[in-house]
């Protein structure tokens, strides 16, 4: 029969996998109380960072419907739990992992699918959520005003066509077609 206390780890560590958008597993051996406490200042609120059991990680992965990670709970784990953006997260792990060779990405997971190591450093090149945003709108105002400016052309040459019209005709300019009406009275 399982204790009171770790059936409790394990509900909160399933809640976490539950409430993350995204779940990174690390190795830390090697690493100071210091380094670690670094890594979760430059993870900021947008992630927590816990050292966990292997074994109520795995069965809490299990129960969150998460059996893909079941290979990378051996040796020393840390997982970093993602609330807000996941690829802001991803480079923070990244950077620290280039500064401090003793921590190893392992793999995760986003949205409820596997990512390998690999995948995670891929991740990490991303731009921001909101970057990509800010370049999605603009490339959709660019498109708007283009269509925008490919209907009003017509209209627009048609207003200057009738306004050069109208010039030439308060000039009495040359080549201005005489009344019709004068012309079949004189035959």
């Amino acid at each position: 029969m399982a204790r009171p206390d770790k059936a409790a780890d394990v509900a909160e560590l399933t809640d976490k996998f539950r409430g993350s958008s995204a779940a990174v597993l690390t190795e830390y051996r090697g690493l100071t109380v210091a380094q670690l406490k670094t890594l979760r200042r430059s993870l900021g609120d947008n992630a927590n960072y816990a050292v966990v059991k292997n074994t109520l990680t795995k069965i809490a992965a299990n129960e969150a419907g998460i059996s893909e990670l079941d290979d990378l709970f051996t040796g020393p784990t840390a997982v970093a739990f993602v609330a807000g953006d996941p690829v802001e997260s991803a480079k923070a792990l990244r950077d620290f992992a280039k500064e401090n060779p003793a921590l190893i990405i392992k793999g995760g997971v986003l949205d409820g699918k596997a990512l390998s190591a690999d995948d995670i450093k891929k991740l990490a090149d991303l731009e921001s959520r909101e970057v990509l945003l800010a370049k999605l709108a603009g490339g959709l105002k660019a498109s708007m005003a283009k269509a925008a400016a490919t209907f009003q052309a017509p209209l627009t040459e048609f207003v200057r066509t009738a306004e050069a019209l109208r010039a030439k005709v308060e000039q009495g300019g040359a080549g201005t077609p005489a009344p019709a009406a004068e012309d079949e009275v004189a035959e």
